[in-house]
């Protein structure tokens, strides 16, 4: 639902191919602006959300597959088939609210648009499209159930399977969501539809500063021959897994001496 609300967005946009097609290489103005880094890594923990890791790992133990080599073959493949359609539609969809923001309002009176209250009203107006305001808001309202789905189920995974407490599930979907819905009411009440925009990007920050504590071991467990047999990583997919490993730590540990260097300073 949220892929087809923003196909109609870009169909309605209109934004130039050629452009896209560029955009996808990293530019250097990502780590010297520290404004871009800051949304940059935003996107990096909405696309991959380190709770999703533990989500995806453990799908591949209920699958009914046999209890021998084949069976976990077959396991590990529709595993991987699994997370790969499921980042790149994570992928396409944060690609296309920036594809959708860039082509409707840069370059207009609207530029200065950041928030999704401000783009919710002027996307039907600016584009010329009948829908495109309220399929915005029904994109938004489907990502927030397939958050809460999703947030559930890995909390029950993280608190059952790494921490071993079990509690009846109304009660535990009770104290997960709480825990998530609570701050963001208060910061709504506190400072309004600005302030609830501001804290959802930092929440995706948030979220890729602790992508590293959930890649780092995943990588060093399927790549450990002792632990995953005949199943453990070729070498080649070990070195571009710390690579990439390597390239998050580096930008959340940039991004947060930027943000102590400019709280010293201010």
């Amino acid at each position: 639902m949220i892929g087809g609300c923003f196909i109609y967005e870009l169909v309605a946009a209109q934004p130039a191919f050629g452009a896209i097609v560029g955009g996808l290489l990293p530019s250097p103005q990502i780590v010297t602006h520290p404004g871009a880094l800051y949304i940059a890594i935003g996107i990096l923990g909405a696309t991959v959300m380190p709770h999703n890791l533990y989500l995806h790992s453990s799908i591949v133990q209920t699958r009914a597959y046999e209890r021998n080599d084949t069976g976990k073959k077959h396991a590990i493949k529709f595993a991987t088939i699994d997370s790969t359609v499921a980042l790149l539609f994570a992928f396409f969809i944060n690609a296309a609210i920036l594809i959708t923001a860039a082509a409707a309002f840069h370059g207009t009176q609207h530029a200065g648009v950041a928030d999704i209250t401000d783009a919710y009203q002027l996307l039907t107006p600016v584009l010329g499209a009948t829908f495109a305001s309220t399929l915005f808001a029904v994109a938004l309202l489907a990502s927030g159930q397939n958050s809460t789905l999703t947030g559930t189920l890995a909390g029950q995974i993280v608190m059952e399977g790494f921490l071993n407490i079990r509690l009846r599930p109304w009660l535990r979907r009770l104290i997960t969501r709480a825990i998530a819905i609570v701050p963001a009411v208060i910061v709504a009440a506190l400072y309004g539809e600005r302030g609830a925009g501001q804290l959802l990007v930092l929440s995706q920050v948030i979220l890729s500063l602790q992508l590293s504590f959930a890649v780092v071991p995943l990588v060093m467990f399927t790549s450990d021959r002792v632990k995953m047999g005949q199943f453990a990583n070729p070498r080649w997919l070990t070195i571009l897994a710390w690579a990439v490993t390597a390239v998050i730590i580096v930008l959340n540990g940039y991004l947060l001496v930027q943000t102590g260097m400019a709280w010293l300073a201010g």
